[in-house]
């Protein structure tokens, strides 16, 4: 009985121990195979930039998200989309591996090396000054509808107005011209009174008041030099409004209202160019300020400025064809990344196969990137 018990006792161990190595076997294929990859989607960042990051009737849409979703598949997983509020905002995430990534239209640059891994670049670009207008031809008609000039020119005629009634007053017993009732010489006194200034008068109609040829006399001589500074100031106005009126290149931005996103490569360049600028939080926030006229000049990422003036700034902006620094995007990870690699070898794959170029195709119009 004891022997039997025995055998039985070692039979039972080894079923045992077949039992643990199938079930580890079992749970080892379930980790390697792709249908538990997909069961842990990655984790992304990202941010409103269209044609980049954007959410379209709420689902995430753009360029880099349409990339990052075929890449994803490539990889055998899904994709987990988290919008953030602020470009920095995004890119901690990623350096405090909250997160497996970000992706939208992020520049590589050595500061952020510094503190993330990239993957190859995934797209060029560059950036790009936006201005108001259509054409710096119109600064010119913004010069002769100054405010200022206007005033000048109404508080000019009110003065030949108030000129021609007093010599009126002076005149309208002495000859026929002035010598109608006051409701009908207001025009009459006042064409008088700016024919004088300008063309020095009418010879058959001399002042033959003592009064009257006093100030006839006054007004000439005053005339010749009130309307040399007058016209004087408005050619000024009119010359400094035609150069300074329009911006059409980098070193028209000086004392201009410039403006960009706060921690973006377009502030650090204009930092190193020593050009004083505005940064707002985001994005939103930047093209609020320009459509309030807040800002005269945006500096930022080329193919974004291209998308707002499409599709919002239509005849309300521009932009100057010169792109002033050429940039790489990248898909953000965090140091040391174990996706790099395999999202790298992906990214060859696609521009192999024609995929990214029709991706490109779809979002910009062309293939020329």
């Amino acid at each position: 009985m004891l022997c039997k018990f025995n055998r039985s006792m070692k039979k039972g161990i080894t079923d045992l121990r077949y039992i643990v190595l199938l079930a580890v076997l079992f749970i080892g294929l379930g980790v390697m195979s792709p249908s538990g990859a997909q069961e842990a989607p990655l984790r992304f960042n990202t941010i409103e930039r269209a044609p980049f990051s954007f959410l379209e009737k709420g689902v995430p849409a753009g360029f880099s998200i349409d990339l990052m979703n075929v890449l994803a598949a490539e990889l055998g997983r899904s994709v987990e989309y988290t919008f953030s509020d602020t470009f920095p905002e995004m890119l901690e995430a990623v350096a405090l591996n909250q997160v497996d990534g970000a992706v939208a239209n992020i520049s590589i640059t050595s500061a952020r090396e510094a503190v993330l891994d990239f993957s190859q670049p995934i797209f060029e670009s560059g950036l790009q000054i936006m201005v108001s207008g259509v054409a710096s031809g119109n600064s010119v008609w913004r010069a002769v509808f100054n405010m200022d000039l206007l005033i000048a020119v109404l508080a000019a005629f009110a003065i030949l107005f108030l000129l021609g009634l007093l010599m009126w007053v002076f005149e309208r017993k002495r000859q026929p011209y002035f010598d109608r009732p006051a409701k009908d010489a207001l025009f009459p006194s006042f064409w008088w009174a700016l024919n004088l200034v300008v063309n020095g008068g009418f010879e058959e109609r001399q002042p033959h008041s003592v009064m009257g040829r006093f100030l006839a006399v006054l007004m000439v001589i005053s005339s010749l030099f009130i309307v040399s500074i007058f016209v004087a100031n408005i050619t000024a106005t009119l010359t400094v409004e035609a150069i300074t009126g329009s911006i059409d290149s980098l070193d028209d931005l000086d004392g201009r209202k410039v403006a960009t996103t706060v921690g973006s490569t377009a502030s650090s360049f204009l930092e190193g160019r020593g050009i004083a600028h505005r940064t707002y939080p985001s994005l939103a926030t930047l093209l609020e300020g320009f459509e309030a006229q807040d800002i005269e000049a945006v500096v930022f990422d080329g193919p974004i400025l291209a998308h707002y003036v499409s599709h919002r700034g239509m005849g309300q902006a521009r932009m100057l064809d010169r792109v002033y620094r050429s940039e790489n995007y990248g898909i953000a990870l965090p140091q040391g990344s174990a996706e790099r690699e395999a999202l790298n070898r992906a990214l060859l794959g696609l521009k192999e196969s024609g995929v990214y170029q029709e991706l490109v195709l779809k979002w910009f119009g062309t293939v020329d990137r």
